[in-house]
């Protein structure tokens, strides 16, 4: 078995934003390149992204060898979809991963550092770890293999939220002092706030 995977979900098109969030320029790179750049850095040893919506254009954008690309054709039916699909495609591989870390390729202000003390907590305690912002459990977060059966239940796009939520698991959590870390970039006024 392999250590920790982090699964980047970035399948949506971005309705809200009305152009490919994706490719939004950030940083000398883009939204998702910098989501790619910080889940690299981090201690994880695998990293996989999840594309949907405009997967062809965003893959001949984002050429990085060490992504493992999956696409998520069901992207219309939530985010959920594509932690199901992430989770399938991970427990078809030789060695699954011990864990895996889901992320979002919007939230600009997740860097390695966060994502290594998610790990880290997992690690020592081998539980479900999740973020806390307004009292409420979400992702980034990391979860144990043994719970992967459950994750392919989820549906919708609060799959993983109500999932996190849900008092029948022992569910760690990292509150954030500051809710700007994890932040989506959901509208063109968000996108500008960062810039």
């Amino acid at each position: 078995m392999k250590g920790v995977s982090i699964l980047i979900l970035a399948a949506g098109n971005a309705s809200r934003m009305g152009r490919v969030k994706q490719l939004l320029p950030y940083k000398n790179s883009t939204l998702l390149g910098n989501a790619i750049k910080s889940a690299l850095q981090s201690k994880a040893d695998t990293v996989y992204c999840v594309l949907g919506a405009n997967s062809e254009r965003i893959q001949n954008e984002i050429i990085e060898p060490q992504v493992t690309f999956i696409i998520n054709k069901g992207w219309q039916s939530g985010l959920s979809s594509s932690i199901v699909r992430g989770i399938t495609y991970l427990q078809r591989l030789k060695e699954e991963p011990k864990a895996v870390l889901v992320m979002l390729a919007d939230q600009p202000n997740i860097d390695a550092n966060y994502l290594n003390i998610l790990i880290k907590l997992h690690e020592k305690n081998n539980e479900i770890v999740a973020s806390v912002y307004n009292k409420t459990k979400g992702v980034p977060a990391i979860f144990p293999s043994t719970v992967f059966k459950s994750l392919l239940e989820i549906k919708g796009d609060k799959g993983a939220k109500l999932f996190l939520n849900n008092t029948s698991f022992t569910v760690l959590h990292l509150d954030m002092e500051s809710t700007s870390v994890l932040k989506d970039i959901d509208t063109p006024e968000d996108y500008k706030a960062l810039m």
